[in-house]
């Protein structure tokens, strides 16, 4: 498959990439609509050297993570909507401890057990941090199977980097389409970086033993170690935001989408081109850190932007803020078109609101 495209469902292409990209420790619980992710590691992993375990919980499965993470590996699990809120509590502990993990949400409808339809309703969760304190992940959010892969892999490479845990958030449509897939070249788990924290091997190595934990029972120590990992996230920000714009220096109205919204608004896009209204699509390719800069930029302008979600509202609060002008207290209008429970917006919807903007019937 070296170069060759292949069809590939979302779900499938992300755990593929994930063993090309050195994982070599995946754990995981089933639930729709990601089930595919936890299947292709049951079949291929261990051929490949790897440790595949289905565990009994959420909250197992991510603290094995957290364990194979410390111990020296690339390790990944994945869920979807509920099965993430189970497993915070571990992620919170891995950015405490300053753990690389790669966790995977193909998002469901909630609250709740809601429905399996896909959703995009995880959104605060996941650029806020999600389970208790002061921490952020890295969130990066593939519109295609394609980026499932390469997103995939650069999650790995992210994590590592900045010792932090990184989620691809994609929905239930993303995990479950199929399309071409040119999958990204497989890495040698043995060239990756030495990771000269890790814990375990200290005869082999000839050196102390090393300790990773969460736990700082002096407040001042526990603010430094987070003013610190703070100023870490400063360079992430600074460093690795990513974005797509598509004619959106000239537009009328500025479409804000990601995942599926983003591809219902490029079809949009084009309806209202047909129509002789300039719409461009602004789309965050990490949600965080968010694309605020570029967006800022765009919005300077003065156009106004619709927000298209699915999920009633939760990215308009980042673009808001991206785009509020600290001069003078002023930005330009700021629509949403939104749906949740698993309701996906379409084409002609979202050229319709396009519609009413422009001609100021809203």
């Amino acid at each position: 498959m070296n170069g060759q495209k292949v069809l590939m469902k979302g779900n499938e292409a992300i755990a593929e990439a994930a063993i090309r990209a050195g994982c070599r420790a995946y754990f995981g619980y089933p639930i729709t609509p990601q089930n595919e992710i936890i299947a292709y590691m049951a079949k291929h992993l261990m051929k490949r050297g790897g440790v595949f375990i289905q565990a009994e919980s959420e909250v197992a499965a991510v603290n094995m993570v957290y364990g194979a993470s410390a111990a020296g590996a690339r390790a990944m699990t994945s869920s979807s909507s509920p099965g993430i809120s189970l497993k915070q509590e571990g992620i919170s502990y891995a950015a405490g401890a300053d753990i690389p993990m790669v966790i995977v949400n193909v998002a469901r409808g909630g609250p709740g057990l809601g429905s399996i339809s896909p959703a995009q309703s995880d959104y605060i969760q996941s650029t806020r941090g999600g389970g208790h304190g002061d921490y952020r992940c890295i969130v990066l959010a593939p519109k295609s199977v394609q980026e499932c892969a390469d997103l995939t892999a650069l999650a790995f490479e992210l994590s590592d980097a900045y010792r932090m845990p990184a989620i691809l958030l994609a929905d239930g449509i993303i995990g479950q389409m199929m399309e071409g897939v040119v999958l990204p070249p497989a890495l040698d788990p043995a060239k990756l970086p030495a990771r000269d924290w890790a814990v375990g091997r200290m005869a082999a190595h000839r050196r102390a033993a090393r300790h990773i934990s969460s736990l700082a029972l002096v407040p001042e120590e526990l603010e430094a170690k987070t003013r610190a990992r703070f100023d870490r996230y400063e360079t992430v920000k600074a460093a690795e935001t990513r974005f797509e714009a598509v004619d959106s220096d000239g537009a009328d109205v500025v479409m804000v989408a990601y995942g599926t919204s983003a591809r219902v608004a490029l079809g949009a896009r084009e309806l209202a081109r047909a129509a002789g209204i300039r719409a461009g699509v602004f789309r965050p390719i990490t949600l965080w850190p968010f694309p605020a800069k570029a967006l800022g930029k765009i919005a300077a302008r003065g156009k106004p932007v619709l927000v298209v979600e699915m999920s009633l509202g939760q990215m308009i609060d980042d673009v808001k803020l991206a785009i509020f002008d600290e001069a003078d207290g002023a930005r330009p209008p700021v629509k949403l078109l939104g749906h949740s429970g698993g309701v996906i917006p379409t084409e002609e919807e979202v050229f319709a609101a396009i519609k009413r903007i422009v001609e100021g019937k809203t």
